[in-house]
């Protein structure tokens, strides 16, 4: 059975205020299900935007990439933990201990109900230089991210948030049920911005990606409902079109 594909978009409501939020929210209705609370709007509204967004009864994937010691992380995702997020994000290179720390934060804020995922940022799509300085190739980012979510998944997290040029590999790497978020996403014919690794729904969707982050080509179009059904179809599409090739869906 090929799954919803509202339960895959993930809008990035990267806006100044709640009140733009909200708005930009009620008008997509129930077009969209799910959407990403990041620094620039966390920062205006704070944990405001999450309840404004439950509220609505939506999902929230809170990217604030927690990077700190140990501790502190451990602290922080046990405090975003009770505002209802569905989706929490750290870094990978935070380390193994403060990944487990947090992992099991979340468990104890969890009881016996549902807990937030945890997952970890491996390399930013927008990334353009290696450690080196030298210009990032695909095959250097392909294994810089494979080896950072191979690090996350052996210290407990769910998934990873990755570009999409690496997620065929780390599939293989960490197997079908660790969680990929690909940002970058950009249908077809779309500006890159200032994103450098992007890659199309039906890409990322073949590549074994679950969850896909789309900001821009939604939130600035002069049409958002229409641009978001559209990436819905291409979602659908390529989940089918992987199902009945015996693919993820």
């Amino acid at each position: 059975m090929v799954r919803d594909p509202r339960e895959t978009l993930v809008v990035a409501l990267d806006v100044g205020g709640l009140a733009a939020a909200s708005e930009f929210v009620d008008r997509l209705g129930e077009t969209v299900l799910w959407y990403k609370v990041g620094l620039e709007l966390y920062s205006a509204a704070g944990p405001e935007a999450v309840a404004m967004l439950k509220q609505r009864g939506k999902r929230v994937f809170l990217d604030l990439k927690l990077h700190d010691i140990p501790n502190t992380v451990a602290r922080a995702v046990r405090q975003l933990a009770h505002l209802g997020v569905d989706i929490v994000d750290m870094h990978v290179t935070a380390g193994a201990e403060a990944i487990a720390r947090a992992a099991e934060a979340l468990r104890e804020s969890a009881g016996e109900g549902r807990r937030p995922r945890l997952l970890g940022v491996t390399v930013l799509t927008s990334a353009a230089r290696g450690l080196g300085g030298a210009e990032l190739t695909r095959e250097e980012l392909v294994a810089e991210a494979t080896r950072r979510a191979s690090e996350g998944h052996a210290a407990g997290l769910d998934g990873v948030v990755c570009p999409a040029a690496a997620a065929t590999s780390i599939r293989a790497a960490c197997g079908a049920e660790f969680a990929l978020l690909v940002p970058g996403i950009r249908p077809e014919g779309s500006e890159t911005g200032d994103q450098r690794w992007v890659a199309t729904p039906q890409a990322a969707i073949r590549s074994g990606a679950r969850w896909l982050v789309v900001g821009r080509p939604i939130t600035a179009a002069p049409d958002p409902v229409r641009a978001a059904t559209g990436i819905l179809e291409e979602i659908r599409a390529a989940a089918f079109d992987g199902a009945a090739r015996g693919g993820l869906a």
